[in-house]
């Protein structure tokens, strides 16, 4: 595991996202904390392929799967099934990744 991967899930245990983390990676964090609103503003504001990926998940979470659907095809990505943390995870250390 990289730092930043660790400092992102240190921050998980914290009230606050990363100071330096890019705004989809805070979509992410708001994401796993339950705080869909604000994860979602940030991710409509994305136009790119990582955008319609977080924005996928995020409306898996909330149990729209059409319209989480329509959003993986955007990201042309995968349809996910799994655990909802382990993809929001799974999103984060690809952001942390670019």
């Amino acid at each position: 595991m990289n730092a930043e991967v660790a400092v992102f899930l240190d921050s998980l245990k914290t009230g606050e996202p990363p100071a330096d983390a890019v705004p989809l990676l805070r979509a992410v964090w708001h994401g796993l904390h339950g705080e869909w609103e604000a994860a979602h503003q940030i991710a409509q504001d994305d136009t790119s392929a990582e955008g319609a990926w977080v924005h996928a998940w995020l409306h898996r979470m909330e149990g729209d799967l059409a319209n989480a659907r329509y959003w993986y095809r955007q990201a042309q990505r995968e349809v996910a099934e799994g655990d909802l943390r382990e993809e929001g995870m799974a999103i984060a250390a690809f952001l942390l990744k670019r």
